[in-house]
């Protein structure tokens, strides 16, 4: 093992060497930054700020490297115990922060986002991140303000952002306030949230989770973020021999009935191209598309008590039985959303983000509103009884899936309308509809240059609530935003994915 000791000469790392450092910040991605003496900067896992560790090197770039805490020489006080043992230096590279707190995570968390928003002209917003409903703790733990200054390496900021990857109102139908709908009853804060997770599926058929940044896919036999109604589905106990990976995804209980959600699995087909440009397992000959049953296990299929089972084929979904699309609740009422569709992950999210992008917009009789990214239309939907038939809502969506859906569910008020069409294309097309009002929850790689264009140009918007679950393009969009005539009159960031590095926020706009 190579201790810490001042050196100057240009010394690097070798992957599998273990060095003892200490965790000074925390960075983008789950990291914490170590600065050996006369050595490059390191990037640990399972570390926490002010920890002294053992880091055994997992990877050497020019800049710097990578590694996990091995050995905790000097704990922080905010170290907990990982509630799942697949939580550990090798094993699954789902969660990020299971050994911290759940106050801590959000600390780390605000401070990331602070590192990545300091800099904006203007920008004094101290941010504290909120747990959803059903994630608060218990009495007695305290959240804390977590906006302290962090430093963040330039270049590991920049990695992070290349490699960041792909949810009872009144209100929404009058002038009362979106209700609460927390994590499942007797799950424990923080765990228990993921109504949709994907697993990876081995050559030999065992399913589970891909090890941090590697396609290594790790027997976890239980995931404890899973919702107990994907838990409770037996996935991981079954053999998915031809099968690349197997989806779950869960919708909202029925509060006036049985209070059972609909459940749907997904199963996508590992193999190699045929000479007509299907798939099929390897070694074996390629059936049709008639007959996709013949590609996976039919006891496994059998023995997995879903609503639903559906095949995937790119963006298409084949049922082999049950509807291809879930119930979620929020905003006061029902949505379909296709079970393949993009859905608030988080069973509080949906209620939540509501509620803030109503806050932010101020909605009234008459106004004009656009809805950029607008997905089933979540947002629209609550939206446009508060803009009401005086008023005008044009949601825009490029997944032909979730137009129909958001067609279905705006289909009660004809002064909503959702385009197919891409949001950087409409706007720099200007096709786009006047509106005083614009929403925007764009995927991880945040907005198109284009839409910036649109809203820092000639138009009619006043406010704008901007959606984001990743700081980095966050900040680049403000900033462009700012330079551009908006400012920044609040920001609220929610813990929507506990135990992971991942945060979302909505930022209200005004020019």
């Amino acid at each position: 093992m190579r201790p810490q000791k001042e050196c100057d000469c240009p010394v690097s790392f070798q992957v599998g060497e273990t060095v003892e450092v200490t965790a000074e910040d925390v960075a983008q991605g789950g990291w914490c930054v170590a600065r050996p003496a006369g050595l490059p900067v390191m990037f640990v896992r399972h570390a926490l700020p002010g920890e002294q560790v053992i880091a055994r090197v997992t990877e050497v770039t020019s800049k710097f490297a990578r590694a996990e805490a091995v050995e905790i020489l000097r704990p922080s006080p905010d170290r907990v115990e990982a509630p799942c043992p697949n939580a550990r230096p090798g094993g699954c590279g789902g969660c990020d922060w299971q050994h911290a707190s759940l106050p801590a995570q959000r600390r780390l968390k605000a401070a990331v986002l602070t590192q990545h928003l300091r800099r904006l002209d203007g920008f004094d917003h101290e941010i504290v991140v909120e747990p959803l409903p059903g994630d608060e703790e218990l009495p007695g733990d305290e959240e804390l303000p977590g906006g302290e200054e962090l430093p963040v390496d330039e270049a590991m900021e920049g990695d992070a952002a290349r490699t960041a990857e792909t949810d009872d109102a009144d209100r929404a139908g009058d002038a009362g306030g979106v209700g609460d709908a927390g994590r499942p009853e007797g799950s424990t804060p923080g765990l228990g949230w993921r109504t949709r997770v994907q697993f990876a599926v081995r050559p030999d058929g065992v399913a589970g989770l891909r090890a941090h940044r590697s396609h290594t896919v790790i027997d976890i036999g239980d995931c404890p973020l899973a919702h107990p109604g994907i838990r409770d589905l037996g996935l991981l106990d079954q053999t998915w021999e031809g099968a690349a990976t197997v989806e779950a995804a869960i919708g909202s209980p029925d509060p006036a009935g049985s209070g059972e959600a609909d459940r749907a699995i997904i199963l996508s087909r590992a193999g190699r191209p045929t000479e007509r440009g299907r798939r099929a397992p390897a070694g074996t000959r390629a059936r049709t598309e008639a007959n996709p049953a013949e590609l996976f296990p039919e006891e496994a299929v059998a023995a997995v008590e879903a609503d639903a089972v559906l095949i995937r084929h790119g963006a298409r979904l084949t049922p082999l039985h049950g509807r291809p699309y879930l119930t979620q609740r929020a905003a006061g009422r029902e949505w379909r959303v296709g079970a393949g569709a993009f859905w608030q992950v988080h069973p509080a999210a949906a209620d939540t983000l509501t509620q803030a992008v109503l806050d932010a917009l101020e909605p009234k009789p008459g106004d004009t509103a656009l809805d950029l990214y607008c997905g089933a239309g979540l947002f629209a939907g609550a939206i446009a009884p508060l803009v009401g038939p005086d008023g005008a809502i044009t949601g825009i969506e490029s997944d032909e899936s979730a137009v129909k859906d958001a067609r279905h569910n705006l289909r009660d008020q004809p002064w909503a309308r959702v385009h197919r069409a891409d949001a950087g294309r409409v706007a720099a097309d200007g096709r786009l509809p006047r509106a005083r009002l614009v929403v925007a929850d764009p995927p991880r790689s945040g907005l198109a240059r284009e839409v910036v264009d649109y809203l820092t140009g000639d138009n009619a918007a006043e406010r704008f609530a901007y959606v984001s679950c990743d700081p980095a393009t966050l900040a680049r969009d403000l900033g462009l935003l700012i330079a551009g005539g908006w400012h920044v009159d609040g920001l609220r960031a929610f813990d929507a994915f506990p135990m992971t590095h991942h945060v979302e926020c909505v930022v209200t706009l005004t020019r």
